[in-house]
């Protein structure tokens, strides 16, 4: 038996293994169960599945966990490496090597995963293996012997890649007489059986009935019911030492279930495994209900969500202006913005998300230390007692036509791009590709640097970043403010160099949605107490003197001075809200649209 992560592409395996039909009507996009991933055409969840396939007389099962591949799922990725004894490292024979592929690549094998590299899609007219062959062997110092050509549409080579995985992947050391050893790598919840959980057997066995403790919560729960995943679920009667299923057992509250905790046997304790590197948050923000009053069911729905994504931090605050949400740590853009689809599409919540933000480090007198995600809580340009303020780095690689270079380049330098390198991967080429690495504020990536990266290279670029550290920066906390009261809910954080640029760009999109009122209402963009940008909304005018004929010029004036200093009142006492329909027409767009 074996574990695997695998791409979608390979359902072919599933069908060359009789676990899943033929009928391309009925398998279709079998393991990519959520709505989001259907409608994206993406992979944003980790997905398994069993089957039995009999090679050489010998029967074997196969474990195998289908995993994304964008950058901002990589931790689904991770988790699944470390549950795993090989991969499957697919490339694609048109495209080459992407810079995913690099970060997935040394991930494998840093965990000492065995690596099966697969070339796919050999089908297509602009397929050229010979040439991707020859980059995966310069890039990755691969084999070119070891490498499978296949094509998924029309099933050449599934075969090849099967008898791979057997002969090529040991099988797990695992010993079915030992004490039950269990690993908790994933979960999910089901309304009426509570939290459901993956588990990866690494010692013993688990039947229906068993009784099981958790080794970081201690708690006890009866095993109600076991399986595998096949794809569907489906009960056995036990499960044994390397399989991967599913197990039910009564646990009701989804913080119960850790992911990377061990579980045993009550009455057998056992020495807990190494669990996992848990997730860091790459980007903030806030959630809000459009109607406050839905902030309880919200606030469920975000924990019952979190279940099957663990990789998401969340914490209440609370906004003057949206009132009562959550603030949420993610993995990148594209994973808030799918949590976001599956929070409408899976629990029809109805939310307003401010704008990304990024963790930073400001360094207090006395070597104090303290993270802050939330603008708000940025200190103000006054505050003395900060020594220095520090902005996240990321250490980018993007992979491009050699055509695209110079663009990526002016990209990555108009983004505060530093330490700007670049390589050729295969110069004997005609198509040559470049790879561009660069240190780059992770502020500048949340914002619209992969829509720039996917319009000034035509889809071609391929992007991926991984975590580097601080570095001292040169940001301010910008306050937005109507008639000098700020909303707390647009505050951002910006470097120096972009402060009246980011300040006009918001003034103006304000101006735009904001309905004008029978006072004038002033816009601003403020730094402290400077203001970097200003629009005015002018007051709606009653012609007052429109029911005055004839007499003297001063009778007019009389009353246009007696409604000039009405106006002056009424702002003095009047408020300014900023409607529902403001935010969502704000928040929707980038902060560098």
């Amino acid at each position: 038996m074996a574990k695997v992560p695998w791409p979608t592409d390979l359902n072919r395996l599933l069908e060359l293994t009789g676990t899943i039909s033929k009928n391309p009507s009925e398998n279709k996009q079998v393991l990519d169960k959520l709505k989001v991933e259907r409608e994206r055409g993406i992979t944003v969840k980790a997905q398994t599945a069993s089957m039995l396939t009999e090679h050489s007389g010998t029967n074997y099962l196969l474990n195998l966990i289908d995993t994304p591949g964008h950058v901002d799922f990589a931790w689904e990725v991770l988790r699944s490496l470390t549950a795993c004894q090989g991969a499957l490292l697919l490339v694609d024979a048109s495209q080459g090597v992407q810079a995913q592929t690099l970060s997935v690549y040394h991930a494998a094998k840093d965990r000492g995963v065995k690596i099966i590299p697969v070339v796919n899609k050999i089908d297509l007219p602009a397929a050229d293996p010979e040439r991707i062959i020859a980059q995966m062997s310069a890039t990755l110092d691969i084999d070119p012997s070891e490498v499978i050509r296949i094509s998924a549409k029309t099933g050449i080579g599934i075969s090849n890649v099967l008898q791979a995985i057997i002969d090529r992947i040991p099988p797990p050391t695992a010993q079915r007489d030992e004490k039950l050893k269990a690993l908790l790598f994933d979960s999910s919840y089901d309304r009426y059986r509570g939290v459901i959980s993956l588990f990866s057997l690494q010692d013993g066995q688990l039947k229906k009935g068993d009784k099981i403790i958790s080794c970081h919560t201690k708690k006890r729960y009866d095993v109600m019911e076991v399986g595998v995943m096949n794809p569907e679920e489906t009960p056995v009667g036990t499960l044994y030492a390397g399989q991967v299923g599913y197990v039910a057992c009564n646990m009701k509250q989804s913080s119960e279930a850790h992911i990377g905790d061990t579980f045993y046997r009550m009455g057998e304790p056992v020495e807990p495994m190494g669990g996992f590197k848990q997730s860091k948050a790459m980007v903030y923000a806030g959630v809000f209900p459009v109607d406050s009053n839905d902030f309880p069911k919200l606030e469920e729905s975000i924990a019952r969500l979190t279940l099957t994504d663990r990789s998401v931090s969340v914490q209440r605050e609370s906004s003057a202006a949206l009132g009562q949400g959550c603030r949420l740590g993610f993995l990148g853009t594209l994973h808030m913005d799918v949590f976001r689809q599956r929070l409408e599409d899976e629990y029809d919540a109805n939310v307003i998300i401010t704008s990304p933000s990024v963790p930073y480090e400001i360094v207090y007198r006395g070597n104090k230390i303290k993270h802050v995600s939330n603008p708000v809580d940025f200190p103000d340009p006054h505050d003395h007692t900060v020594i220095e303020v520090r902005e996240p780095m990321v250490k980018a690689t993007i992979i491009v036509p050699d055509e695209y270079l110079g663009d990526m380049m002016d990209l990555v330098s108009s983004h505060r791009g530093t330490d700007i390198e670049h390589k050729y991967l295969d110069t004997g080429s005609t198509a040559a590709r470049a790879m561009l690495t660069s240190m780059l504020p992770l502020s500048e990536v949340v914002t619209d640097f992969f829509d720039k990266l996917k319009q000034r290279s035509s889809g071609f670029a391929s992007f991926d970043y991984e975590d580097a550290g601080y570095m001292q920066s040169d940001l301010y906390k910008m306050m937005l403010q109507l008639n000098g009261k700020p909303i707390d809910a647009l505050a951002m954080v910006v470097h120096k160099s972009n402060v009246q640029k980011i300040g006009r760009i918001w003034t103006k999109k304000l101006k735009e949605v904001i309905p004008r009122q029978l006072f004038e209402v002033a816009i601003q963009a403020t730094i402290g107490s400077k203001v970097q940008s200003r629009e005015t909304i002018s007051a709606i005018r009653k012609d007052v003197t429109a029911g005055l004929y004839g007499g003297h010029y001063e009778r007019k004036l009389k009353h246009l001075e007696r409604q000039k200093e009405s106006k002056k009142k009424m702002k003095k006492v009047g408020n300014i809200e900023l409607p529902q329909e403001a935010f969502y027409d704000i928040l929707r767009t980038k902060q560098g649209d």
